[in-house]
């Protein structure tokens, strides 16, 4: 039984967006072979269900995904994913026997991480292909740029541990005024310098999130790592010319309406009181769904093609808004991502409204809202 909220998911859209970024990076590219795309299909495919997006990015070409740990890359292998997938996260605290029984490619950030793959390897008298990570200035995972003299022979001299590709990550990319990205961009110039003086022979590099890619193409090297671009979403406040459309519509229904006399409040705290006689819907959605508590009195939705707002406290389970001037009744669609006629209310518009970035509105789609996907796919 289909809940009155849900998602539609567009699976085409998607595809669309990773063909569009695809041409993108090879039609700009400075000069040599145009980088792969690493398509990331972490934290549940940035909430639009990763086992139905991934099969959907492998069938439209990606040769590599990249996602948070392991329990989320055996997710996508148990969906029937066949392509590479790339692990970002910490090694040491994992089950590393996924890595190896689901042909994962690990990344290896630390020094701790190193050993205990390492060990697991010798265990299962294997070898293991891996992707270095480099901290430039982010300053969470990865071996330091100015001390890999230091910190990576051990590894480098490890039997069981072969090296496949180096990366950093960029921590002020969506900050066109920020000169982080520069400094972690020249220190990351170094540390391939550094590598090379070691002996290391050349191999991919990789850097590039969403923002990066758009902003600066010396940052492509060998692969881009797009993920809020691939949903549709470029990260504020960028703008691009990447031609890609949001692949989330997320949806509901009115289901009652009544009258609100002046004077007379509405939803939990009573936060919202009616100056003049006025008309409230309701709609059974709330912050159990994803809907951030600070939309109330701030946010819209859409309603036959017009914007509502919503007044009240969002619940758990239900918010409140004023139809006053929208014709409705119970059982109309309600949009609270999406299009609806000539009018649009998307993530970014949503993220600003509450204070927040599109990644979490996002990813806080909650899990008991049903995922439904265009084109319908067979589980």
């Amino acid at each position: 039984m289909l809940r009155s909220t849900f998602a539609h998911i567009d699976l085409d859209a998607i595809a669309a967006n990773y063909r569009a970024i695809t041409a993108f990076v090879a039609g700009e590219s400075p000069g040599g072979s145009p980088p792969s795309v690493i398509a990331v299909v972490k934290a549940n495919a940035y909430g639009h269900g990763a086992g139905p997006v991934a099969r959907a990015l492998e069938q439209a070409g990606a040769e590599m995904l990249a996602c948070a740990d392991i329990e989320e890359a055996v997710a996508l292998r148990t969906a029937g994913v066949r392509a590479g997938i790339l692990v970002f996260g910490a090694m040491s605290v994992s089950d590393l026997g996924g890595l190896f029984e689901h042909d994962l490619v690990p990344t290896i950030s630390t020094p701790t991480a190193a050993r205990a793959v390492e060990a697991e390897a010798a265990r299962r008298g294997t070898q293991i292909r891996y992707h270095l990570k480099i901290d430039t200035g982010m300053h969470r995972l990865g071996f330091r740029h100015d001390s890999l003299r230091q910190t990576l022979p051990e590894l480098l001299a490890s039997p069981h541990l072969q090296l496949a590709a180096v990366y950093t990550h960029f921590a002020t990319a969506e900050d066109p005024e920020h000169p982080l990205m520069e400094r972690q961009r020249a220190a990351f110039d170094g540390a391939l310098a550094t590598l090379a003086d070691m002996g290391v022979p050349p191999m991919r590099r990789h850097a590039a999130n969403s923002a990066a890619m758009l902003r600066d193409s010396r940052v492509w090297f060998d692969a881009v790592r797009p993920g809020l671009l691939l949903y549709g979403v470029p990260p504020p406040p960028l703008a691009t010319t990447v031609l890609v459309h949001p692949a989330m519509r997320l949806v509901s229904r009115v289901v009652s309406i009544k009258g609100l006399r002046s004077g007379e409040s509405v939803g939990y705290g009573a936060r919202y009181t009616a100056a003049l006689p006025r008309r409230i819907a309701v709609v059974p959605a709330g912050y159990a769904d994803g809907l951030d508590r600070r939309l109330a009195g701030r946010g819209h939705v859409l309603v036959g093609g017009r914007r509502a707002p919503i007044v009240g406290s969002v619940s758990m389970d239900m918010i409140t808004i004023d139809v006053s001037d929208v014709p409705c009744a119970p059982g109309d669609e309600v949009v609270l991502l999406g299009r609806q006629g000539g009018e649009v209310i998307d993530v970014r518009e949503m993220a600003a409204t509450i204070g927040t970035i599109p990644w979490e509105v996002l990813c806080r789609v909650g899990t008991r809202i049903e995922r439904i996907y265009n084109p319908a796919e067979a589980f």
